[in-house]
């Protein structure tokens, strides 16, 4: 099948569930998104900042990190730089084995600062939210059930603002970054909608599943299976036992968005005989 054909076969696989109503913010994008997005990631050599970490109580959403350690390898892999940015607790976790961008928590009036120096440091070349809460409208930061929840949250939206480079977000339920790129359409969901935009958004049933579609197009022009060694249930089970919860429940289970993790070994599996590498 030809690239589009391809990325519209990916595209739907990312939202055939539709349990938060994503096929139908899936309507106010342009087909051919994922590739697109991907294209924004292929051949880089320089840095990528990987933003992510969704706060859930007093700890980090486990539908994030899962897919932005798949994509950090994935890059790795392809000889980019890439860099996770999040704050602690979920900075702590990844500390060991990935290279982290600790960022501070609640502190609005410093992010801004704060990004700047960063982006000023690394050059990167790309950023890619994942999970990501973004502003609302007000400027506060709003978790799915409308909660407030901008004391608990590192700001990554001023990466995204200031980034003299592409921008891809993630997203499943319309409250994170780059979700200003369909405003109207969320006006039909009952969400605190984010008004940050993006380069180019990409929405998915679980925001991991939009990591693991991005890593699937990459190693389908690479010619190699980045998605081979990707077991979600390790993945999941690494998050928890550093304190991760659903994003859904709240409970510390090696669960996402309140699905099993043999949904999204399924969607891994499914990708990869899309790609067919």
């Amino acid at each position: 099948m030809n690239s589009l054909t391809l990325s519209k076969a990916v595209e739907h696989a990312l939202v055939e569930r539709n349990p938060r109503n994503m096929a139908l913010v899936q309507t106010a994008l342009k087909p051919g998104y994922c590739q697109r997005a991907a294209a924004f990631l292929r051949g880089i050599t320089g840095t990528v900042i990987i933003g992510t970490g969704f706060p859930i109580k007093t700890t980090f959403e486990t539908d994030g990190p899962a897919g932005a350690m798949t994509l950090y390898t994935a890059l790795k892999q392809l000889g980019a730089k890439p860099v996770i940015a999040c704050s602690a607790p979920l900075s702590n976790a990844l500390g060991k084995d990935y290279e982290v961008l600790e960022l501070t928590i609640g502190n609005t009036a410093s992010a801004r600062a704060e990004a700047a120096r960063n982006l000023n440091s690394l050059q990167p070349e790309a950023l890619v939210a994942i999970e990501c809460p973004g502003a609302a409208a007000d400027g506060r930061y709003y978790n799915m059930y409308g909660q407030d929840i901008t004391a608990r949250c590192a700001h990554f939206d001023p990466f995204i603002a200031q980034a003299a480079c592409p921008t891809i977000a993630i997203g499943d339920g319309g409250n994170e970054i780059g979700m200003g790129n369909v405003g109207p359409v969320l006006e039909q969901l009952d969400i605190r909608r984010s008004v940050t935009p993006c380069t180019e958004l990409v929405v998915a049933d679980v925001s991991n599943w939009g990591a693991y579609a991005l890593v699937a197009l990459l190693g389908h022009w690479a010619q190699r299976d980045l998605l081979s060694s990707t077991d979600t249930g390790s993945l999941l089970r690494f998050l928890c036992r550093h304190g991760g919860a659903d994003g859904i429940t709240g409970e510390n289970t090696a669960t996402e968005d309140g699905l099993d993790s043999s949904e999204g070994q399924q969607l891994v599996d499914q990708l990869r005989a899309l790609t067919n590498v």
